[in-house]
């Protein structure tokens, strides 16, 4: 690939709940174009791996930097460039299409009232369902 800066890239990323390990010692470096994967049980260390790239979690000790960018120091350009779409994710159940898109359109401080309706139409989405 060159001399391209990674993608995502860890040095020595680690990790500790109290005395427990989430992770130890990551060294991870994602090339652009690579396709990557985040696999293992239950306690593997996936998710808080991803939480410490999105700033969601500090890490112990180590590095990471997402696009170039540190995951501390740069968090919210890392944010407003990637998306996470957790597999825990639970929502309001009377919440409506368009009362979600706003929600989150106003927790990145985006206003996208026009962007909403042109997704819908695109998607033959109904925003009042």
């Amino acid at each position: 690939m060159g001399n391209e800066t990674p993608i995502i890239e860890t040095d020595g990323l680690t990790k500790y709940y109290g005395d427990v390990p989430g992770i130890i010692e990551l060294d991870l470096s994602v090339e652009q174009g690579e396709v990557f994967g985040f696999l293992g049980p239950n306690g593997a260390g996936k998710t808080t791996t991803i939480r410490i790239l999105l700033n969601f979690l500090f890490p112990t000790s180590g590095s990471a930097r997402v696009l170039g960018l540190d995951v501390v120091r740069d968090s919210l350009e890392i944010r407003r460039r990637i998306g996470y779409l957790p597999g825990d994710l639970a929502l309001y159940d009377t919440m409506t299409a368009r009362e979600l898109f706003l929600y989150f359109s106003n927790l990145r401080g985006v206003k996208t009232t026009t962007r909403i309706a042109e997704l819908a139409d695109r998607f033959d989405l109904d925003l009042d369902r």
